[in-house]
């Protein structure tokens, strides 16, 4: 990751609760699921930097987020100053959901199970 703080801004806005935040690693935790955040830029992880560099880094990979009202929820992110992808949808799978960006281009589905 690029910026640890504005990562953690990020999920913080989407609900996410930070109880462990250093310079370099801040984990995230909503209920019982949680995502470790590791600074790129450390010397004692070459392999990261280099994964880093990627141009397709995360290609294929959506992680969902199960919500009670996807519409409440996108309308709270816009007045939060987040700028989601798309616009709630009912999608072919059954899904109501809409696509958020976190600041390392990794894309979020906000979704509920119609």
């Amino acid at each position: 990751m690029k910026n640890i703080s504005k990562t953690v801004k990020f999920y913080e806005t989407l609900g996410f609760k930070f109880r462990k935040r250093e310079t370099d690693h801040a984990t995230a935790y909503l209920n019982w699921f949680w995502i470790d955040f590791f600074s790129i830029a450390k010397k004692a992880r070459p392999h990261w930097r280099k994964e880093a560099k990627l141009d397709n880094k995360g290609a294929g990979v959506f992680l969902y987020l199960s919500v009670d009202d996807v519409d409440a929820l996108h309308k709270g992110l816009l007045l939060r100053g987040l700028k989601p992808s798309t616009q709630p949808l009912d999608s072919t799978s059954g899904n109501r959901e809409f696509v958020i960006r976190d600041p390392d281009g990794y894309r979020l589905v906000i979704f509920k199970r119609n």
